[in-house]
């Protein structure tokens, strides 16, 4: 086995293993720490300097994101001005693996003063962190992954685990679905399945409209202006049929073909339309695929078409096609 192969193998095994040993250590301080972020009727407030700190960031974007409104606060940044961002129903969780970071430790009897509930997340429950938390979560580790024993690599592992455990309990107590979490995202791809409207992704503008009696040459001039590789055949304000690329080469091969003859002689006709009524893209999506069509119109209760959607516009808005 290679050198790094090894170390890789090593440093993994032990990580694992600081996940492992916490789990089996975990008892009531996880339901006294969900209890008490539940009772929060403010803001969940992480602070923590230094690595845990960085930690404590991504935990606070996880609860934030997850239903449970979270923002990360600098302890230095609070001794100098910004515990004013800090109210009543608000709680903190405070992270330090050894309890008694400078910085941290001096805004703890402020956030006493303030009558603030805090979560403290340290490797050393006898910390001055450890004696004003109201709920002490045990973060300690064996050894770091580090060689030298020094940076932070298992704790840190260890500690965003944590934040993770906390983030997904309240997730599990608040009834969070996915749904929830859409409206959280809606740039992700879950957002866009579950909110984002067909007629919100459709071309409704330059259709590349041609009435009943227009002939191939004006379907072929409309075809090259409308970018859809298609001309869309309406007859009293309604869409009767599709004259699409592959039609046009079909037609050359018959020997009646003229650019004169009407365009509705080699179209599709009756194409697949859909009610655009507060229709997702996602379900477009759908029936694009069952259809085996490159563009679905979209109409309105009069069955008029207000919008066109090809294939390529759900691709450009990020779904994924099949």
């Amino acid at each position: 086995m290679k050198q790094y192969e090894k170390i890789a193998k090593e440093v993994l095994d032990l990580e694992a293993k600081i996940l492992v040993d916490c789990s089996k250590r975990i008892g009531d301080e996880i339901n006294q720490a969900v209890d008490l972020i539940d009772k929060t009727t403010g803001k969940l407030i992480i602070t923590g300097v230094g690595k845990s700190g960085l930690v404590g960031a991504k935990i606070a974007a996880t609860f934030a994101s997850t239903g449970t409104p979270s923002f990360f606060l600098h302890p230095t940044e609070a001794m100098h001005g910004d515990l004013g961002m800090l109210s009543s129903g608000d709680s903190v969780i405070a992270i330090s693996n050894s309890g008694e970071s400078e910085e941290l430790v001096k805004i703890l009897p402020h956030l006493k003063r303030m009558k603030i509930p805090l979560i403290g997340m340290s490797g050393r429950r006898e910390s001055n962190l450890g004696k004003y938390s109201d709920v002490f979560l045990d973060i300690s580790v064996e050894k770091e992954a580090c060689p030298l024993n020094s940076a932070p690599t298992t704790s840190t592992t260890l500690t965003m685990a944590m934040g993770d455990v906390l983030a997904v309990c309240m997730m599990e107590k608040m009834g969070f679905q996915k749904e929830d979490f859409a409206s959280f995202h809606p740039g992700g791809s879950l957002g866009r399945e579950l909110f984002v409207k067909a007629i919100d992704v459709a071309r409704r503008e330059n259709l590349p409209v041609i009435n009943k009696n227009a002939t191939i040459k004006d379907a072929i001039e409309i075809m090259t202006n409308g970018k859809l590789g298609n001309a869309i055949i309406i007859e009293d304000k309604k869409v009767i049929g599709i004259l699409s690329d592959g039609d046009l080469r079909r037609a050359l091969m018959e020997d009646s073909f003229s650019l004169d003859n009407e365009a509705v002689k080699y179209a599709t006709l009756k194409p697949k339309t859909i009610k655009a009524d507060n229709l997702l893209a996602s379900k477009a999506l759908q029936t694009i695929e069952e259809a085996k069509i490159q563009i679905l119109i979209l109409v309105d209760e009069n069955e008029e078409m207000v919008g066109v959607l090809h294939i390529h516009d759900l691709i450009e808005a990020g779904f994924d096609i099949s």
